[in-house]
This record gives C-alpha cells, structure tokens and sequence, in this order.
C-alpha cells in the first residue's frame, strides 16, 4: 500500500489551482491564520479543502498521484 503526504506545500496548491507558487504560499498563511496555527505548523489536505472549498476527494486524488 502507498502512504499518501498528509500535509500541502506551495507547489502542491500551484498544481491543484494553476495559480503561482507565490500565491500558493500566501494562501497557507492565510489558511493558517483562519485556523490559529503557527508559521511552523502544517496545513493538511482536509484543512486546505475546507478552506478553498475544493472537494477533499479532488485533493486526495492528487496527492495520490504525485507520492
């Protein structure tokens, strides 16, 4: 069985959106703000569809993909 990453990075959001890693970054600190975490604490697949309102199957879809 494949293990499947947890959490999402820049590059991660820059393929799901066709956005720029710039943005991708901006977003997670976003993301992070929204959820009260720190700067050094992960954002994971469930957090970033709940917040951008991409189904979370479209997102495991593609960490699948790319692991």
């Amino acid at each position: 069985m494949k293990i499947v990453r947890a959490c999402i990075y820049p590059k991660d959001i820059q393929c799901i959106t066709g956005r720029s890693e710039r943005y991708g970054r901006k977003l997670l600190n976003k993301i992070k703000a929204h959820f009260g975490k720190e700067s050094y604490q992960f954002i994971t697949s469930e957090e970033f569809a709940e917040y951008s309102g991409i189904k979370l199957e479209i997102v495991n879809e593609y960490l699948q993909k790319v692991s």
